[in-house]
């Protein structure tokens, strides 16, 4: 049964590809793989509304408010892990041992992370992981790419998920079932805060287009720390930019 199911994914993806890599032409430098990357978010598109989404409405309907609440919880404890120790990567001391005690305090007091006891005794919670880390040293993030099963990302960024994957504690369980089931809830957890934005989405003229540009500015603004520099071909930063301007009618 596990075998047909696989052999269909791979048959429905290879069909994705195929059809995204279509004769059609796009110019965006930063998608140079675009026809690929368009064939692989409709498989991926198809996989959320066939199985994905209906999954994770019918978690969220069953499942009481605070239980969603302590497995959110739980895996943003985990986070905190690679927050830390990236935070510590990037020279920012202070931040990176603030996260490790959030780890600490939360683990212990907070029942394996299930309650989130830091927040409330005032220790910050921050956001960093090894693709910030890579861009916080300048290395650049690389084409985008659409991953299939796990979304959109760059180059950076998936050499940084990869990297960050080494630190989740799970990775070193001997356990398969424990793995699997940990990684399910994390699938179900993350998808449920996408929900509310189920809508929005729709109501863009082009999906693919819409989350591109979302993940690429989200991602940069992460990486500065919330202060990207300003684009320098912005119109905003031309100087001429205005009409009435006696120097720029000048020129």
């Amino acid at each position: 049964m596990i075998d047909r199911i696989f052999k269909s994914l791979s048959a429905l993806l290879i069909l994705a590809t195929v059809t995204g890599c279509a004769s059609i032409k796009y110019n965006d430098p930063e998608d140079p793989f675009e026809g690929f990357n368009r064939g692989i978010y409709g498989f991926n598109k198809g996989l959320d509304n066939a199985i994905v989404k209906p999954v994770t409405k019918g978690y969220v309907a069953i499942t009481p408010t605070p239980v969603q609440k302590g497995v959110t919880n739980f895996f943003e404890n985990l986070d905190d892990i690679v927050t830390s120790v990236n935070g510590l990567l990037q020279g920012k001391g202070k931040q990176g041992g603030s996260d490790g005690l959030r780890v600490l305090v939360n683990t212990t007091f907070g029942i394996i992370g299930l309650f989130d006891v830091a927040t409330v005794w005032g220790l910050e919670k921050h956001d960093e992981d090894f693709g910030q880390t890579l861009g916080y040293w300048g290395v650049g993030s690389g084409a985008y790419v659409m991953l299939p099963f796990l979304g959109p990302s760059t180059f950076r960024g998936f050499a940084g998920d990869i990297t960050d994957h080494y630190l989740d504690p799970y990775t070193y369980s001997d356990d398969a079932a424990t793995r699997n089931t940990v990684t399910g809830f994390e699938l179900l957890d993350k998808r449920s805060s996408l929900l509310e934005f189920d809508s929005q989405l729709e109501e863009a003229i082009d999906e693919y287009t819409f989350i591109k540009n979302a993940y690429l500015q989200n991602r940069e603004f992460r990486v500065y720390d919330g202060n990207p520099p300003e684009d320098e071909d912005s119109w905003l930063d031309d100087e001429c930019y205005d009409e009435e301007d006696e120097e720029c009618d000048e020129e």
